[in-house]
């Protein structure tokens, strides 16, 4: 005999119980439909209103929650309180991403891969919003939303555009680092426990004498390297478009949790006027043997989201989201998305976006953001400002007030505000270079067939002018990917 099982009554969203969720309210048996089936066009229009604008880029995403453990001292570069102590514990959560792909795209993809995560500190969120690859194809922001306009359909086939990509590319020497590092065989990580990630931007560290660092972060996976090729790919998405979200979610529930070790490159404030490259330059990295891997902690995923949408598909990461002893940098891009991200929630989530639990901090809140969407969370007057009648500042009443112990360090850059053409004296070739000739035989192979494949359909003059460009960082490379596409 089955055992009964008590069940709560079923209300709407109002509290009131409902007696039927089977059958309509009708004029008769075999009548038309009453507009005052208030219960029937509660779920009509609840479920109408199920989906949110996904991401115009980043769209397909797999995350957890877990924690950021300090192993090494950094305070003499950092006066963040999230690094004030060995063994000291942060709860965080991650969200990895395609960045081309759409919310029903395949996992499996030859794409970047986004690599996200919120640290709950004591003094606020602190967001890293980085990609799996140390650099990116552009350095400007000014070209970011064309950049994403070839990844995504082309407006009349509604088809993606092999074309438009290597149009943009053969356009934009720049993205010659990004390129050969998403067709090499770091282009499709198996799953996001195998991958790196990487803050990409460079960001700045100031301890508490005022004294700023440059600073780039680095999350080596404790897993291992493991990719696919191409035709490896393939037979993955015949058989599943969710290859990662089975594989992260399922590895957490095992209790396999994955992990990542933090390390960050330190670069003294004044160096940047002596690099041979600009260091805020998107599409450069630091060299290891100038600035060396700093240790500083471990990432270690151990929960899966109870609800997806609500902790992952409503979770928003910014870099705007900073805490003290952190900051930002003269980077181009880095200085565009720290508008572009918030401003993206605040359209897609709305205006009260951080109110949602997932993004709430953990530490107390107070400011004076009045109404607008969402405006859900302040039921009682003067919760956020800390007075009834401070609902504006300064006032004189007790409300919430700044703090100059928090003041950031004074950034010394200056400079005549002009549209600088960012190519001039710019060497596009030689990092790109030194990354191509670390390659083996084999992954140089795999490289130019992978770059075939990619070009397939794409006008023999776009072609020709990508080739010229390969040309310029090896005339081998470019050898190798006219040889594979005959």
């Amino acid at each position: 005999m089955d055992k009964k099982v008590t069940c709560p009554v079923m209300t709407t969203t109002a509290g009131s119980p409902i007696a039927d969720n089977q059958n309509s309210l009708t004029a008769g048996a075999n009548g038309p439909l009453l507009m005052q089936d208030w219960q029937l066009i509660e779920k009509l229009a609840h479920q109408n209103r199920e989906r949110i604008p996904e991401r115009v880029v980043h769209a397909k995403g797999w995350g957890a929650f877990g924690t950021f453990t300090v192993t090494k001292d950094i305070s003499a570069y950092s006066c963040a309180k999230i690094f004030s102590q060995v063994g000291k514990k942060i709860d965080m959560l991650a969200r990895f991403s395609t960045v081309a792909g759409e919310l029903g795209a395949a996992d499996a993809e030859r794409d970047v891969r986004g690599f996200a995560l919120k640290f709950y500190t004591e003094e606020g969120n602190w967001d890293i919003v980085g990609n799996n690859t140390p650099v990116f194809f552009i350095r400007d922001p000014l070209k970011f939303p064309d950049f994403i306009h070839t990844q995504k359909r082309h407006p009349v086939s509604h088809l993606r555009s092999a074309t438009a990509a290597w149009d943009f590319w053969s356009l934009s020497p720049e993205s010659l680092h990004q390129i050969t590092i998403l067709m090499s065989d770091r282009g499709i990580p198996v799953s996001p426990r195998f991958m790196n990630g990487y803050g990409s931007h460079t960001y700045s560290f100031w301890n508490a004498n005022a004294e700023r660092f440059w600073v780039k972060f680095h999350f080596k996976t404790q897993q291992g390297h493991k990719t696919l090729t191409n035709e490896e790919a393939e037979a993955v998405i015949g058989k599943t478009r969710e290859s990662y979200q089975e594989d992260l979610f399922g590895a957490i529930e095992s209790k396999d949790f994955p992990k990542w070790t933090v390390y960050v490159q330190i670069m003294p404030e004044s160096d940047a006027e002596k690099t041979s490259y600009n260091p805020f330059d998107l599409t450069k990295v630091w060299p290891h043997s100038d600035y060396p891997l700093i240790e500083v902690g471990v990432i270690e995923l151990n929960k899966n989201p109870q609800n997806y949408f609500a902790q992952i598909e409503q979770a928003a990461f910014s870099p705007s989201n900073v805490v003290p002893g952190i900051g930002f940098s003269p980077d181009k891009m880095l200085q565009a998305r720290i508008f572009s991200y918030a401003d993206a929630h605040r359209y897609r989530l709305g205006t009260h976006y951080e109110a949602l639990p997932v993004n709430a901090p953990k530490c107390p809140v107070h400011h004076y953001h009045k109404d607008g969407s969402m405006n859900f969370f302040a039921h009682e007057a003067g919760k956020l400002t800390g007075h009834v009648d401070a609902y504006y500042e300064p006032n004189s009443v007790g409300g919430a007030q700044q703090n100059a112990q928090f003041k950031e360090p004074a950034l010394k850059i200056s400079g005549d505000a002009d549209r600088y053409d960012h190519r001039l004296g710019n060497d596009d070739f030689s990092q790109p270079r030194a990354l191509y000739q670390l390659f083996s035989d084999a992954e140089k192979s795999r490289l130019y067939n992978n770059i075939a494949a990619s070009m397939k359909g794409v006008p023999e003059h776009i072609i020709t002018r990508q080739l010229a460009l390969f040309e310029k960082i090896d005339p081998n490379y470019a050898k190798g990917v006219q040889s594979a596409l005959k």
